[in-house]
Order: C-alpha cells, then sequence, then structure tokens
C-alpha cells in the first residue's frame, strides 16, 4: 500500500460525526486518487492510492460512472471532461464579485451613492463587496463581512427570491422578524408575498425597513442559466435619495449592472 495514502475508515460514522457525511469525504479520495500521472487505473490501483477495500473503491466508481464523471473500458477507469462543469461553477461563484467590482463603481460614481455585493447565509445577508460613495463623507454604515438580516432589507429579499418558493419559506420559518423601525414588516404572510414579487419583478425596493432614514434598492446577479450568484445593492438616506429616483433613475441602472456583470461571467 501506498505509505502516503489516506486510511479513510468504512465504518460508520461515530456518533460525534453526524453532521459529516463520511461518503463524501471518500469519494472526493478517489477523485483525487487520479493525477495527470494516472489519469487511468484499474480498481485495485484506486483502492491501494485511497486506503479503501476494493469492495468500497468499486462502489464509488461505479457510482462516478453513473453520474457521467468516470469511464470504464471494463479493467481501467478515468475521470471524464464532464468535472469541469463543477470546476466552472466555482470559478464564476469566486470571479463574480471581481467582476461586479468595477461594474458598480461605475454605477456608484454616477449615482452618487454606495453599492454592496452580497449573498445569503441562512436568515442573513452578508456583504462581500462594497464600493463607498466617492461623494460624501458620511456613507452608509455597512462594511464588507456586516451581516444584516434577509427580511427587512431588499438585498435579503432578493437573495431569497432566487431559492426555490420552498427553500425561502424555510428560510422565513426559521426566522424571527423584530420590527427594527416602525416601518418593518414582521408579518411572515406580507414577508413571503414581498419575496414573491421580489421573484415576480426581478429587483427589490425596501424604505426605512432595516433603519430610519434609509432607503435601499437590490438586483439579483444570476449566471447564464438563470442561477442567482448573489445581489447587487444601492443605499442612501431619504434626506437625498427620493422614491421615485430609486425607481426611475436607480433602477434602470442596476438592472444594466446585473446584466453587464451577468455578459461578462459568459
Amino acid at each position: 500500500m501506498d505509505q502516503h495514502a489516506p486510511i479513510l475508515p468504512d465504518t460508520e460514522p461515530r456518533e460525534g460525526d453526524r453532521e459529516i457525511i463520511h461518503a463524501v469525504l471518500r469519494l472526493f479520495e478517489v477523485l483525487k486518487a487520479f493525477s495527470r500521472s494516472r489519469p487511468r487505473m484499474t480498481l485495485s490501483e484506486v483502492a491501494e492510492a485511497t486506503g479503501l477495500s476494493r469492495a468500497s473503491a468499486r462502489r464509488f466508481l461505479l457510482t462516478l460512472v453513473q453520474a457521467g464523471y468516470a469511464v470504464s473500458d471494463g479493467k481501467r477507469f478515468a475521470l471524464t471532461p464532464k468535472l469541469l462543469e463543477l470546476g466552472q461553477s466555482i470559478l464564476a461563484a469566486a470571479s463574480v464579485w471581481d467582476v461586479a467590482r468595477p461594474i458598480l463603481a461605475q454605477v456608484s460614481e454616477r449615482l452618487g451613492e454606495s453599492c454592496y455585493g452580497a449573498v445569503l447565509e441562512g436568515g442573513e445577508v452578508l456583504y462581500v463587496l462594497h464600493i463607498p460613495s466617492s461623494l460624501h463623507l458620511v456613507n452608509v454604515g455597512l462594511r464588507v463581512g456586516s451581516k444584516t438580516p434577509a427580511y427587512c432589507t431588499s438585498v435579503g429579499r432578493v437573495l431569497l427570491a432566487g431559492l426555490s418558493p420552498a427553500a425561502a419559506d424555510r428560510v422565513l420559518d426559521d426566522s424571527v422578524p423584530v420590527a427594527r423601525t416602525p416601518r418593518t414588516i414582521t408579518s411572515k404572510p406580507l414577508l413571503r408575498e414581498q419575496v414573491e414579487q421580489a421573484r415576480r419583478q426581478g429587483w427589490s425596493l425596501v424604505d426605512e425597513e432595516l433603519e430610519l432614514g434609509l432607503r435601499s434598492l437590490s438586483v439579483p446577479v444570476r449566471d447564464r442559466d438563470g442561477v442567482t450568484l448573489g445581489a447587487i445593492n444601492i443605499c442612501g438616506p431619504t434626506s437625498r435619495v427620493p422614491m421615485d429616483d430609486l425607481r426611475l433613475r436607480f433602477l434602470p441602472e442596476m438592472l444594466d449592472a446585473a446584466s453587464r456583470i451577468r455578459a461578462a461571467l459568459g
């Protein structure tokens, strides 16, 4: 046996490992066994390289063949180019904010307000990109790494709308809406309506629900298959951002920005 091969038990997970799917970890080891120097391997070679029994290695390899990620000539196994699809998805998710940054910077410059990029983390919004306004000394107090509740933000509603209705309902079911301001919607039926509206129209506008004096507009960022990768957001104080401006001037700019990001991602 290869002295560097990982030893992965074929036993059931222990009591303390209930959250870990050990079969998936073993499947990754099977995938990593293939390399440029070993593009095609026999069952015995895979078993030796991974430390799995022949029976376990055979099950994993046949599963990969069934899913189209591997092929076999009856003796040797090899991975297929279909695995590249997974890599492309990862690269797209990782690069989306690199692509979005200069586009949002142009939007912020034209409109004079701060822009953000965000993703959903459970029932919260995680801000992963921040373009502060260059025209105003005082900006919205959100930074990269900040989190806000999804239910009372335009970006959260857009991200929830990017989930399936059932998945969005589960997030809302698990949330405990609290009135952040007198204008915050806390009724779960009404929140579901807001999410559905965001799903239908492709954007969301929230007026002083997260914080008094703050308005925001968000649109989804989607890949070429229509999958929501995140959302982009622009926000500003009510004193200088009228509602009509958000709808008539800001919304077309943000929709165009999302379209340009999608096109740049290919």
